[in-house]
């Protein structure tokens, strides 16, 4: 059995598409996040126009702040707002064997680390108690950038209340990331 080609893609025609603004590709970017080297353009128009298919089902896609932000909109016209994306530089398309998934480019990974700090900073704000295992949970798979800025922004914030939420997530961490968590714990003790 032979090797089977790349699957190809073309890129929407952009003449006459004006710019995304700064809330479009915020909410492009984060239904991006969720599927980042693991689907391509359509799974992310789907996740933008809502769609109720049966993958994004089975993944909890749905669950996604960006799901049916463009629900108003053509499948036709949220793939040309993605392209855009890509021809931009926010976004890129890398091969995973044969198939073309979406990955954020280095000038959209740098855009995106703060606005998704800034996501998890008000999860950790408004965490019910019974769900601060699966807070804690998420955070310790956060890319470790991410993590910095989280913990930088908790020691700006003198929220001493937060100490007990650190202590928990501080117990399944790893080393280095402990050592900056307590850390942070110093700096609000130091109020």
């Amino acid at each position: 059995m032979g090797r089977r080609d790349r699957v190809r893609y073309t890129l929407s025609d952009q003449r006459g598409h004006e710019p995304l603004s700064e809330f479009d590709i915020r909410i492009i970017m984060r239904a991006a996040d969720d599927i980042i080297s693991v689907a391509g353009r359509t799974m992310l128009t789907k996740i933008l126009k809502g769609s109720r298919d049966k993958d994004i089902l089975e993944h909890s896609l749905d669950k996604c702040p960006s799901y049916g932000k463009y629900a108003e909109l053509s499948n036709d016209e949220i793939t040309r707002r993605i392209d855009w994306m890509i021809l931009h530089n926010y976004l890129e398309i890398s091969y995973n064997g044969r198939l073309p998934m979406i990955v954020f480019s280095e000038i959209g990974w740098e855009m995106y680390k703060p606005q998704y700090a800034e996501e998890l900073m008000v999860k950790i704000l408004s965490v019910a108690e019974e769900d601060t295992d699966d807070l804690i949970a998420q955070l310790k798979v956060t890319n470790r950038e991410v993590v910095v800025m989280i913990l930088d922004e908790i020691a700006e914030s003198r929220n001493i209340g937060l100490i007990r939420f650190l202590r928990r997530w501080e117990l399944v961490e790893v080393k280095k990331v402990r050592a900056m968590i307590n850390d942070t714990i110093g700096k609000l003790k130091s109020v």
